[in-house]
């Protein structure tokens, strides 16, 4: 499975790329705190690929709370054919501990 660190992840958003970033906490976390990634919960996750196809060769990146929701979403989506998912190890905690606001 591939990563992307929350540093790396912070530099390249820092510099203004335009990133496929999809965090699949649930909405009522995702309203609580959010660095912009489109919103898609890992309980709804199976029935929003459908959304993602033309992405398939697409760099994804995708973020929790902590990486275990994300670690399975990027397992889904390799399961689907998708080539270049990324998890983000540490999710939203270590983006808080490492840039706080």
């Amino acid at each position: 499975m591939q990563e992307i660190s929350v540093e790396a992840l912070k530099a390249r958003l820092d510099k203004g790329e335009v990133l496929h970033l999809i965090d699949v906490r649930e909405a009522w976390e995702y309203e609580e705190f959010n660095i912009g990634a489109v919103n898609f919960p890992l309980s709804a996750f199976m029935t929003l690929i459908p959304e993602m196809e033309d992405w398939k060769e697409e760099e994804i990146i995708i973020h929790c709370r902590s990486g275990v929701r994300s670690m399975q979403a990027v397992a889904i989506l390799e399961q689907f054919g998708f080539t270049n998912a990324k998890n983000v190890p540490g999710g939203i905690e270590e983006w808080k501990s490492k840039f706080p606001k």
